[in-house]
This record gives structure tokens, sequence and C-alpha cells, in this order.
């Protein structure tokens, strides 16, 4: 009954009023996301205008899509089809968050979503950065939004067991790697980050927070939801990442875990990252989802937002 829950949120200024009355909030969290990140990043409207739009892409995931919106269509049909809000199916897809800010920002370059469940964040930015690098677009917004803080969403996850239950003291109930941990408390929200070609940014005097360096795609192939117990797939995605971005392990002092507070994933987890890095005094482990509950698929997003202002080397 405990949740990362966002309050008092408001679209004026961000969203079109007309829109947002109608917009599933993973749809609203995403856009506003979206539009701070293009101010904190200097890409103001009259920046925007001298960009060439069919090199500036939106490539924001989601988990989930648009749960609230549909299960309201479906309770709506209860009654009547002509009860239904009319833009539920398109409102409900994991893309149109995308897609609705590409049509506000006139951007025709790369734009599409990716729903890998925890890691669809990830999947995005690593995905941007990956155009950038092939020359495909000069500038991407990415990373990933989540509103599963309903009924049914939080009904789905209780029921297969994996979050935590302690009620009675909510404050205590993320903590990953403690002993008495129980499962994960949801959150909700979005992380975006402005990727941009590097001479791109410099010629338009970008305030330059961090340099991505490279990453990795890999898959346990093991179980829905249990980690593999060695590890395996873990391992494989940070050598690989190392690799991609001419990194050696012994430079990397900072790994922001995935760590969710269950009780196999973050033990697993953690293991994987010994294994990798070995007994390196310099390296630090930590996961910022103590302090903001599990965002599904927008958790890469806030975590790599958080990574870039601690302003230590960062492997995503």
């Amino acid at each position: 009954r405990i949740a990362g829950e966002i309050k008092s949120f408001s679209t004026e200024g961000w969203v079109v009023p007309k829109l947002s009355k109608r917009m599933d909030k993973f749809m609203l969290y995403l856009i506003t996301a979206g539009k701070k990140a293009l101010e904190n990043g200097g890409l103001t409207e009259e920046v925007r205008n001298d960009l060439d739009k069919t090199r500036c892409g939106v490539l924001i995931g989601s988990a989930m899509g648009g749960m609230k919106v549909f299960n309201d269509a479906i309770e709506a049909l209860r009654v009547s089809y002509r009860k239904m809000n009319p833009f539920c199916v398109p409102f409900a897809t994991t893309n149109m968050g995308s897609a609705i800010l590409a049509m506000d920002l006139g951007w025709m370059g790369p734009n599409y979503s990716i729903s890998t469940a925890c890691a669809t964040s990830n999947f995005c930015i690593l995905n941007a950065a990956n155009h950038i690098r092939r020359g495909e677009a000069d500038v991407m917004l990415c990373g990933g939004s989540d509103a599963p803080l309903i009924p049914i969403g939080l009904g789905g996850f209780v029921a297969c067991r994996a979050l935590s239950q302690r009620n009675s003291d909510p404050t205590k109930a993320s903590r990953p790697w403690d002993m008495d941990r129980d499962g994960f408390v949801m959150g909700e929200g979005a992380g975006v980050l402005v990727l941009e070609e590097l001479e791109h940014a410099k010629q338009r005097g970008a305030t330059i927070y961090a340099e991505f360096l490279g990453g990795s795609f890999t898959c346990d192939a093991y179980h829905m939801t249990e980690p593999h117990p060695e590890g395996t797939g873990i391992t494989l995605c940070i050598e690989k990442a190392l690799a991609d971005s001419g990194v050696a392990r012994e430079e990397i002092n900072y790994v922001n875990a995935h760590a969710t507070s269950t009780q196999s994933g973050d033990l697993k987890e953690y293991e994987a990252i010994v294994r990798c890095f070995g007994q390196n005094p310099q390296l630090r482990v930590n996961s910022t989802k103590s302090m903001t509950g599990h965002l599904i698929g927008a958790a890469g997003g806030i975590e790599a937002v958080a990574c870039i202002q601690v302003r230590s080397s960062c492997l995503l």
C-alpha cells in the first residue's frame, strides 16, 4: 500500500491543456521532462529554430505504457463504447509519448520507443547514442517514463510477490542490499537526457555535463524475473560496455546498480559487479532506488540523470 508517488504535479506551460486532460500520466511526465531537458540543455525555441530538424530525434520509452487510459476505457466500455476516450488506444501505446513530443517540436529524425521492462531507459539511451555515432542524428532526446501507480499496476506486482509489504514503516521499505529487504517500492516519473554530437554541441556553446563513451546489450536468457544464478548476463554486458567505450575496468570508480531491494536480484548483481571489478578500493556502488523507489521503465532515465549529477565516472 506504499509507493513513490508524484504529488502536486502540474503540466502548465509544458503541455497543451486540451491534451493534458486526455493523456495518460506517463505521457505527461514524458513530455514535461523532455521539454525541461531541452531548457536545461540551452535548447530554447530560438536555438531549436536553427537546428536541422531532420537530424533531431526522440527515443523515450515506457515499460507499462498508458495503463490508466486503457483501464479507464475498459470501465467506460462496460457502459457503452460511446463513453470511451476516443484516444484511448493511441494514448495507451508506449510510443505515443515520443511521437507527440516530436510533433510538438517538429523533429523529423529517429522517433520510436523501446519497451524492455526495467531496462527500457538504458536501451533507449544506448540506441539514441548509436544513432548519433552512426551519423544519423545530431541531437536526441532519450530516456524513459512510467506511471503504473494504479490498482491494476500495484496489484499485478503484489500478485507476483515482488513488492515490499512494509506498509507500517514506509521510509525503510526500499532498502537495496539491506539484510531485511523484502521487495521493491514502485515509483513513477520520467528521466530524459539530451544527447548531442560533440562538435555540434561545442559549436552552439552548450554546457556539457558528461560524455557518452559506450554501452552494450545482453540477455540472461534464463527467467522472466529471476537473474541468472551466476550473473552471466550482467558480467557479459559490463565487459562488452567497457570494450565498446575503451575504458579499463580499473578506471571505473562508480557504479549505479539496478538493485531494487529484492532478495535474489540485489545479491546476484552484487556478485557480478565484484566478479567484474574485483577488489578495487576506489570503486563505489549504490542504488538510488532507496530514495526514489523503482520507476520500472523510467528507472534508467532518472538514474542516468543522477549519475551525471554526481560528476563521477559513470558506466551506463
